[in-house]
């Protein structure tokens, strides 16, 4: 089967996938890493004696990374999956993969918050924003590359 016989979903399908995909990764990770006393809004918290928290940066670039590696592979794999190169067993791997982190997520959004209301929500969209613009910035470095 050469290349050009490979049927492919439309970009934007896939730009889509991907980008929900690598939203709700970081948003997921960036509530559990709440539950592990990784803030994001630490930066600009005043009543530390610190320049920079070790603990928001670190925050702030897991929600980074989670976004772009969730859009990074979704894309990846989305582009892969129309022509039927992804094994089933990996494929059932990466579903219970998503299924755990999701559930781990969900857990950590149920207990009721240790902080304000309104910092909380801004940290949240801040997660959301960084973690979309990532996402599309992993989708198109992986749609780039095929």
């Amino acid at each position: 089967m050469s290349k050009s016989d490979l049927t492919h979903f439309p970009r934007h399908l896939i730009f889509a996938g991907a980008l929900v995909s690598g939203v709700l990764l970081a948003l997921a990770l960036h509530m559990l890493g709440q539950r592990l006393g990784l803030d994001l809004g630490g930066l600009w918290r005043s009543d530390l004696g610190e320049f920079m928290p070790a603990r928001a940066a670190l925050a702030w670039w897991l929600v980074a990374t989670a976004g772009f590696a969730g859009g990074y592979f979704t894309a990846t794999l989305m582009h892969h999956a129309a022509a039927g190169q992804i094994p089933p067993r990996m494929r059932q791997f990466l579903i219970a993969i998503g299924v755990l982190v999701l559930a781990a997520a969900g857990q950590a959004a149920s207990a009721p918050s240790a902080g304000p209301t309104t910092p909380g929500v801004v940290t949240g969209l801040a997660a959301l924003l960084l973690g979309a613009a990532m996402a599309f910035c992993g989708a198109h470095f992986a749609l780039r590359r095929n």
